[in-house]
Formats: structure tokens, C-alpha cells, sequence
């Protein structure tokens, strides 16, 4: 085996679907473990993996090593499996808060270490995931992540000490950007829209505009101004928008988010 899951939720689904998608490692060359047969039912319906309920199994199979676990149960499986473990393992660590030095610690050994930090868009392909490695890991072993990572959509390598923003700004923030687009469709509801079509207006723009932002490689104000025409519409809802703090309730939930991250 190439690499193993231990744990096969809806981020690790996510990811083994991008990279059997971009055609990364072979069905079978991937291996899960699930807490229950169920799981590992639905795991090889879906993904066609070679499946299993024992963790050290995963260990003892495949040389990259995803934990895709909540990141209350990482002490507990790190110890399950550090006595499977070896120098040629690489552990990869999806959980925010659990630090490279923490990993490494929990492992018992020196190994190579990973720190990703992905979001639930990965599940259509349009993920962002943020990237830091240990000094064992090599450059020709960073590409190899950054190709996996990026089978189910972006990724930037940054220094550990940004991975709580990073978990903020990309990791929470899709639960914001949903809640923008439920509120903006509520508002078209209530103008007239029947709901279905008024999700497909909202999701849209917000699509649209982010693609802006990435293509374009303007800044958001920028594309923002073009939008707002003098004594226009918008300029009126932007009125509105600064009235209410919408800039200073998205700053302040960012911030919350990272400093809890930090604390898990």
C-alpha cells in the first residue's frame, strides 16, 4: 500500500475521492480503517478501497499514514499505533491544533511529519488546503503532498505558525459563506424568488466572484468598486452592510475561531 486512512469521514472520503479521481494511487494501493463494519462497508461501496477495523493494520501496510480522525481521538490512536511505526512511516496530521512537535512526540520516534489543513469544499474538488512539513520531510516528499493535495483542489505550503489562521480563514469559513448565501436567499424569498432558485442566484454570484478574486488576481476592493456605481444599488447595500458591522463580525469570528484552534 501507497497510503492509509485511519478514519474515513467526509474529509478522508473527500480526499481518497480526489486522489483516485486524478488518478494519484490505485484503489489499490489505499487502505482505511473504520471504527465499524458499517463503515467499512460504506467506505468500500463507495471508494472501492481495501477497508479494515484495525488501525495498526493501516500502519503496518502503507507508508503515508493520514490521520482522518477528530482531533480528540488523536492521543488515543497515536498510541494505539507507535509501536507499528518506523522511520520510513510519514505521518500526516489533518487536525487543527496538534502541532508538528506534538505529532512527533505522540509518535514516540523521529519521523517524517505532515500538517494539513484542508476544507469541505475538497468534497466537489474546489478544496484549500493550507501545508506545513517537519525538516525530515524533503522536498521531492513536499511535492508528493502537494500533489496529493491538490487533487482536490489548491494548496500553499506556510509556516506552522499560520496553520491557526489558516484553519480560520479557509478550514471555518466555508460555514460562513454558507450562512451569506442562506441569508441572501432568505432576502430574495421574501422580494418574490421561490427558494430553489433563489439558493442557485446566491451560490452562483458567491462562485463567481471568488473566481474573480483567483483569476483576475485584483484585489477584492478593487472588484468590489466595479460593482458599486455612483448613487447605484449596491453602494446602498454597502451602506447597509458597514451600518450593521458585517467587516467587523467576519474579523472577530476568525479571530475566535483561530484562538480555539490553538486550545484543541
Amino acid at each position: 500500500m501507497k497510503i492509509g486512512f485511519i478514519g474515513c469521514g467526509n474529509m478522508g472520503s473527500a480526499m481518497i475521492g480526489g486522489i483516485l479521481k486524478k488518478g494519484i494511487f490505485k484503489k489499490e494501493e489505499i487502505i482505511v480503517s473504520n471504527l465499524t463494519e458499517e463503515g467499512s462497508r460504506r467506505s468500500r461501496e463507495k471508494l472501492g478501497v481495501e477497508t479494515t477495523l484495525d488501525n495498526r493494520e493501516v500502519v503496518r501496510k502503507a507508508g503515508i499514514i493520514v490521520l482522518a480522525v477528530k482531533p480528540q481521538f488523536y492521543e488515543e490512536v497515536l498510541t494505539e499505533i507507535r509501536d507499528d511505526l518506523t522511520t520510513e512511516h510519514m505521518i500526516v496530521g489533518i487536525a487543527p491544533g496538534k502541532t508538528l512537535e506534538w505529532l512527533e512526540e505522540k509518535c514516540g520516534k523521529p519521523l517524517k511529519i505532515v500538517r494539513l489543513m484542508p476544507n469541505t469544499p475538497a468534497q466537489v474538488g474546489e478544496g484549500m488546503t493550507g501545508a506545513c512539513v517537519n525538516d525530515r520531510v524533503t522536498e521531492e516528499e513536499k511535492e508528493q503532498i502537494r500533489e496529493i493535495t491538490e487533487s482536490f483542489g489548491r494548496t500553499e505550503f506556510v509556516p506552522e505558525r499560520l496553520m491557526d489562521a489558516v484553519g480560520a480563514v479557509s478550514g471555518c469559513s466555508p460555514a460562513f459563506a454558507f450562512m451569506f448565501m442562506e441569508a441572501m436567499a432568505d432576502a430574495a424569498v421574501a422580494l418574490g424568488m421561490p427558494r430553489k432558485q433563489a439558493y442557485s442566484f446566491a451560490a452562483q454570484a458567491v462562485l463567481g466572484s471568488a473566481r474573480m478574486v483567483l483569476e483576475t488576481g485584483m484585489h477584492p476592493g478593487e472588484l468590489k468598486d466595479m460593482v458599486t456605481s455612483p448613487a447605484g444599488t449596491t453602494i446602498e447595500g454597502v451602506r447597509t452592510l458597514e451600518r450593521e458591522g458585517m467587516r467587523s463580525a467576519v474579523f472577530e469570528a476568525l479571530i475566535a475561531c483561530a484562538e480555539k484552534g490553538k486550545r484543541l
